[in-house]
């Protein structure tokens, strides 16, 4: 399956935005997805989780709240919904794809898109 991730940007402290990613190429209703985030000289680490029916979902604590990830299996495309983002936020956004259950570590993940970056600030 390949992924393309959109949606990135600059928002004020307080704002919101919405990432979209794109599959195409395999049968996307039969995958789990996932959003991890990688600021600049830190790890890529786990944002949210969605199971391929969009009724098992999973956050980082850090974002517990705040985002939402969803997906339309029609439109092969799953959503990060992000508000009360705040600078710590900052980072590019990745979407994931794996053939089993929603995982949080992304070595658990094969498929990737190309990232999309998120910059908050005032």
């Amino acid at each position: 399956v390949q992924l393309q991730a959109s949606g990135g940007g600059l928002v004020q402290p307080g704002g919101s935005l919405r990432l979209s990613c794109a599959a195409s190429g395999d049968t996307f209703s039969s995958f789990s997805l996932g959003w991890f985030r990688q600021a600049p000289g830190k790890e890529r680490v786990f944002v949210a989780g969605i199971g391929w029916s969009g009724d098992t979902t999973s956050y980082a604590d850090s974002v517990k709240g705040r985002f939402t990830i969803s997906r339309d299996n029609a439109k092969t495309t799953v959503y990060l919904q992000m508000d009360s983002l705040q600078p710590d936020d900052t980072a590019v956004y990745y979407c994931a794809a794996r053939r089993y259950g929603p995982a949080v570590t992304a070595s658990n993940y094969r498929y990737w898109g190309q990232g999309t970056l998120v910059t908050v600030s005032s």
